[in-house]
């Protein structure tokens, strides 16, 4: 009976090192090599962190020429490596370089490299971002909008024009709270970036952020990135980045839903269990019918950020959060109509109800929506996937607009080099009189701001906005601080009849075109 028993236990022991045979990680000179045991094996260069390799069902999608992959432009870390988890089923690559710590994670049975980011400072390079230089040949299916092989710059070394198009890396972006998938694909293979629901709790920007996702030129670059100085609102967040995997695929599109509850045995700096989180339940109410579907919560602090996406009838649940108290905001679409605080601890779920202050007017006119956004307005379709100076973008003009017009008419930025926006509009005897003139902004260039003339009156010189200091319309984005400006009208300037209303940028700065002082209408009204 011993012998029996003994014997099945070796056959047990036998099967269990056959079925893991090709898990696990080898050694050769500076090269950590590891196998997934589901088709891909990555090498790791342990003398800086690069990733060298990427072979999946024996296609290498790394490219060789150049470049490896790494995160920024390449750490100079020291790597160690473990074999740990339930069953052994996991191996930690862990990459030291001073305040930044990258892990790289094979999992048993999984095509993925699974990662996540530590830092304590925020890299000299001045963003935080993970680049998988791929190879051209095996991956050549990326975005259009981003492939700028064979490109003449046209803007600084980030925007190209090619075969009669604009084509740039920022045209590959999404807002963060749409973007948990990204990839590329070729023959036989499929590499995604996948960031969960929490990947970009560290990051910065709000949920409408959007960044760098895929570069096409000789290499195909495929991009996470949690912080940078593109049209940022707020402050970088330090701590754990992630966890968020490179997904390796025969070519179709993969799940979001994986799996991150692993991480917790790994000894991973700064990572917080779903045992230790806790979430916030309510109900959104306030906001107009019309944008039921476009409610979003987000929550915030210096710590942390998360949002989720309101039911049609308000309810929300957030993503399971670390304890701490954050601001919490409901969005009216882009725009925030309330805030307030909210505290979150371990274990535990808040109930905090939330309902929309925006200040509405009965308007005598109104051109667009106060929602935090430009769409409607003329090229609001295709400023997000191409440069204003595209041959498919409609006239910028200088724009003579009248009040009652289609507003895919109204141009959806002014710029200082193209000339004043002008608004006609007819007033009744009872209409006119000290009037007030409200005009929305959701971005601005160079310090670029509305100045308005009514008929014979020239309003004020509004201050410089607060603005994010960067190029951001034509790097395919409206999104920075919404700012609104208020203008007085005096009694006995605006007259029964036709009224003309000219709205100029604003700003001690110069430049060329399209890159000149600037700003985004959000919406306008007269009250």
């Amino acid at each position: 009976m011993r012998l029996h028993s003994f014997l099945v236990c070796l056959q047990a022991l036998l099967f269990a090192n056959v079925a893991h045979a090709a898990f696990g990680l080898t050694e050769s000179g500076n090269s950590l090599i590891a196998d997934t045991n589901a088709g891909l094996v990555f090498t790791v260069d342990k003398t800086n962190g690069d990733v060298t390799s990427m072979k999946f069902n024996g296609i290498e999608v790394q490219d060789q020429g150049g470049k490896k992959s790494h995160i920024g432009s390449g750490l100079g870390a020291s790597c160690s490596w473990v074999r740990t988890g339930n069953a052994n089923n996991y191996i930690k690559i862990t990459c030291n370089a001073g305040t930044l710590t990258q892990y790289y994670v094979a999992r048993y049975n999984d095509p993925a490299i699974h990662m996540a980011t530590y830092i304590s400072a925020e890299p000299d390079i001045g963003e935080l971002r993970f680049i998988a230089r791929l190879r051209r040949a095996a991956v050549p299916n990326g975005y259009t909008a981003s492939n700028i092989e064979g490109g003449t710059a046209i803007e600084g070394s980030d925007v190209y024009y090619v075969n009669g198009q604009t084509r740039s890396k920022f045209y590959s972006s999404r807002q963060f709270i749409d973007d948990q998938i990204h990839g590329v694909t070729g023959s036989g293979v499929g590499v995604w970036m996948i960031i969960p629901d929490t990947g970009y709790e560290s990051s910065s920007g709000g949920p409408f952020m959007r960044d760098i996702n895929n570069q096409g030129g000789t290499q195909q670059e495929l991009y996470y990135y949690k912080n940078s100085g593109h049209t940022q609102t707020e402050s970088n967040r330090m701590g754990l980045h992630g966890p968020y995997a490179l997904f390796f695929t025969s070519g179709s599109q993969p799940s979001t839903d994986i799996n991150t509850v692993f991480w917790d045995g790994l000894g991973i700096t700064g990572f917080v269990s779903q045992t230790g989180r806790g979430r916030v339940t309510g109900t959104a109410s306030g906001v107009p019918s019309s944008y039921s579907n476009l409610q979003v919560i987000g929550l915030s602090n210096s710590a942390a950020q998360y949002w989720t996406r309101a039911a049609s009838n308000g309810r929300f649940t957030s993503p399971y959060m670390k304890p701490g108290t954050y601001t919490m905001t409901l969005y009216k679409a882009e725009l925030a109509v309330a805030s307030q605080s909210v505290s979150v601890t371990a274990g535990g779920t808040l109930t905090s109800n939330i309902a929309s202050k925006e200040d509405t007017q009965s308007a005598i006119w109104q051109i667009g929506e106060f929602d935090g956004t430009p769409r409607g307005f003329l090229n609001a379709d295709k400023i997000e996937t191409m440069h204003p100076s595209d041959s498919r973008m409609r006239s910028w003009g200088p724009v003579t607009f009248t009040v009652g017009n289609s507003i895919d008419s109204f141009p959806l930025a002014a710029f200082k080099a193209i000339g004043a926006v002008t608004i006609k509009f007819n007033l009744s005897s009872s209409q006119i009189g000290a009037r007030t003139l409200e005009i929305g902004t959701t971005l601005a260039f160079a310090g670029g701001r509305p100045q308005v003339k009514v008929n014979n009156w020239s309003g004020p010189n509004p201050a410089a906005p607060s603005q994010p200091n960067s190029r951001g319309i034509t790097r395919g984005t409206w999104r920075g601080n919404n700012i609104r400006y208020t203008v007085n009208i005096p009694s006995g300037t605006l007259v029964a009849g036709s009224n003309t209303l000219v709205i100029n940028v604003l700003s001690g700065s110069s430049g060329d075109n399209f890159l000149s002082p600037n700003f985004v209408f959000d919406a306008l009204r007269l009250y």
